[in-house]
Parts: structure tokens; sequence; C-alpha cells
């Protein structure tokens, strides 16, 4: 079973290792966040910064944890306003292919409507980026329009009702 939580500050040697270990395969599919990032010091900055926007409300950040408590994957809300977010998530990829980003992204969305309010999320995705596509259709998203997504061409999705919870996968593909 995935646990999420949401972003603390004693995730961070965890959620550090998780992007390093990862930074190659993320990079395939995603824009990459710069070297920078990867530094211990880049890193602190950032997740303080993440931290600030959580407790502004303006964010949600959560990691997901495997049955072992190991994170796998990551799943935001950003840009909350007016009862919608856009969504954001990443998964590892020694996870991929497992029904990892379909469940935490089922997850976010119950948690979305139920514990943070909102009614409607927006996501985005590189059109190279299949799986992904994927696991917004069975979580409910329809495609609104297609857009560049870091430079390359890109889908916006959008989930207008939050009360629906989509059937579990058939199949175990992120």
């Amino acid at each position: 079973m995935l646990t999420l939580e949401r972003l603390r500050p004693d995730h961070a040697d965890a959620l550090l290792a998780f992007e390093l270990e990862n930074r190659a395969y993320f990079a395939r599919s995603v824009p990459d966040r710069g070297d920078t990032f990867f530094t211990a010091a880049g890193f602190a900055e950032r997740l303080r910064v993440l931290l600030a926007e959580q407790h502004a409300g303006v964010c949600h950040f959560h990691v997901v944890l495997d049955d072992e408590g190991n994170l796998v994957g990551r799943v935001n809300l950003l840009d909350l306003a007016d009862g919608c977010a856009e969504l954001g998530y990443r998964v590892g990829e020694r996870a991929a292919g497992r029904g990892v980003a379909t469940t935490a992204v089922a997850q976010v969305c119950r948690l979305a409507a139920t514990g943070y309010g909102l009614t409607s999320l927006t996501a985005r995705t590189t059109l190279d980026n299949l799986a992904s596509m994927t696991v917004l259709t069975r979580n409910g998203f329809t495609r609104v329009e297609d857009t560049p997504v870091g430079g390359r061409p890109g889908r916006r999705f959008v989930r207008r009702s939050l009360a629906f919870t989509p059937p579990a996968p058939s199949t175990n593909t992120s």
C-alpha cells in the first residue's frame, strides 16, 4: 500500500537521494532542474522555499512512500487559487510501471477535495510521456489543449469534478 505524506523538513535526505538517483530518468520526459538544485545547499534552499509556500497555503507538496517506507515518488498541488490547483507528480524509475503514479494521483485527488477544499485540478505533460497521459485519463482528467511544456510539445489536462473517484486501474502501469 502506498502512503502519501505531506512534505516535511525530515524528508530532506530521502528526497534529495530520490531526485539524484532519478535525475537522468526524469530528464527524459520533463525539463531538468539544473545543477544547482542537486547540490546540498541548492536543495536545502529549494526545500526551505517549498515548505514556506506550503505553510502559506499556496501549494501542497507530498512524498509517496512504498510499503517499506521508501520514497518512490512525489505528488504536488501547485498555485492554489479559486478552488483550483495544478497537479504535478513524478515516480522514480524503480517504481515505474507498477501503478504507483495512478494510485498516488487518485489519493491526492481525494485529498484535494476532502482536505484542501479544491474543486478542480489541471495538469500538463509532454506529448512523448504516454505513461503520464495514461495516469491522468485513468484518474478522470480530460485533454483540453496542446501547449508547450518546458519548451517541448505538450498537453494540458483538467479534472473539473474531484468528487468523482475513478475505478482502480485494471493493469499495473504508471
